[in-house]
């Protein structure tokens, strides 16, 4: 898997792909990552690629003909059939998910254009980009972060990059829902107190069925209360059982 990315600051990249659990795939180029300055591909002595938009507005817009020169390279250099897709990270663009970053990790990667300034011409997205991205509603300064953001979360899906294979399959969004909580040593939590927790029993049972029945309860009641809209899709397709639709009308949720 190939990840090439277009980027005025490629110098933001350096301490994601040398630290975290991630690390390994990039030192072994099981994910390749490949960084193009955009501004390498400038035609002028100031190595520009903005200019003033057309009809007036503040800010800059990001120019097509350098972007088609790096496009063009990185196209070069990959040799494959079919392409790659280019990928820009934009207010405009659909929003990043769990399913479509199953959906690339199970592919070749892609080229990641990182825009800037007010945004990239137009003509060029029409030509030359197949899909657009957006983290939510709202706007960073540029599209760096979004990329990191979908490099980390293909790449912890790749085989051997977590300790555990299976763990990815039961967090947030997997399965629809949001994930259960979780709970680590001390069993009581500031014991004595009379702000005193203890975990919950049923994860004390050692009980694999009543302990995975706990968890999905858990899972229904946190996504019902915070995502209500993840539940009505996981109805629509047909992801909940007949015990999740009686605990959670049990609940009035």
């Amino acid at each position: 898997m190939r990840f090439d990315i277009v980027t005025l600051f490629p110098e933001l990249f350096a301490p994601h792909l040398t630290l975290g659990v991630t690390r390994r795939a990039f030192e072994s180029r099981q994910v390749d990552v490949r960084l193009w300055q955009l501004r390498d591909f400038a035609d002028d002595p100031h190595r520009r690629v903005d200019d003033r938009p057309y009809g007036g507005g503040p800010g800059m817009v990001m120019l097509a003909e350098p972007l088609e020169r790096v496009v063009a390279a990185i196209r070069s250099d990959r040799v494959e059939s079919p392409p790659a897709p280019l990928i820009l990270f934009s207010p405009a663009g659909r929003r990043l998910d769990q399913a479509l970053v199953r959906e690339l990790a199970l592919g070749k990667g892609a080229l990641l254009l990182c825009g800037r300034y007010e945004g990239v011409d137009q003509r060029f997205i029409d030509e030359r980009v197949d899909l657009e991205l957006s983290l939510g509603d709202f706007v960073l300064s540029g599209g760096e972060v979004a990329a990191l953001a979908l490099l980390d979360a293909v790449t912890r899906l790749q085989p051997g990059v977590l300790n555990d294979e299976l763990s990815h399959l039961e967090e947030s969004f997997e399965s629809g829902l949001l994930e259960a909580p979780h709970y680590s040593r001390p069993e009581v939590w500031h014991a004595g107190e009379a702000t005193a927790r203890a975990v919950p029993a049923p994860l004390l049972s050692g009980h694999h069925a009543e302990i995975a029945r706990w968890r999905r309860e858990r899972a229904l009641e946190i996504t019902s209360q915070r995502r209500p809209d993840l539940i009505v899709a996981a109805r629509a397709a047909g992801r909940l059982t007949p015990d999740d639709e009686r605990f959670l009308g049990a609940r009035g949720l």
